[in-house]
């Protein structure tokens, strides 16, 4: 096993219009996300410890990244979020591990900073029942 940093990671979103995977990646500065379970407490009252119960799989998402109007980029990609109710395939690879989630994007949320920045930040949950599944 070798341990390995987040230099080189990937992201491709569909835009709007279908499954046209646009990657992301070089706007992109920062991104998080999450692969919960619903835990259940199924705790008897002869118990002396917690006893649980996995229950749904999840999955959400925040990328955050520089504005970029260029064609196939953020935000040609985004700027649909407000006007559109699509799900969208957002596809995260790393060292040749692929997560790929159908997604809904609930926001395009851009930010002018006092010196000048301009940002955006769009989240995301998942929209199907396939659970998250990592595969090579």
């Amino acid at each position: 096993m070798t341990k390995e940093n987040g230099i080189g990671f990937a992201v491709a979103v569909d835009d709007a219009a279908g499954p046209t995977a646009k990657t992301l990646s070089n706007d992109i500065t920062d991104l998080q996300f999450s692969t919960p379970r619903g835990v259940q407490d199924s705790t008897g009252i002869d118990s002396g410890a917690h006893e649980r119960i996995l229950l749904l799989a999840d999955f959400s998402i925040t990328m955050n990244g520089i504005f970029n109007d260029e064609a196939d980029k953020s935000h040609a990609v985004f700027k649909t979020i407000p006007s559109t109710s699509v799900t969208r395939t957002v596809t995260l690879t790393h060292s040749a591990q692929i997560l790929e989630v159908e997604c809904v994007l609930t926001d395009y949320q851009l930010s002018r900073a006092a010196g000048g920045e301009l940002t955006w930040s769009v989240p995301g949950a998942m929209n199907e029942t396939t659970v998250p599944t990592w595969t090579t």
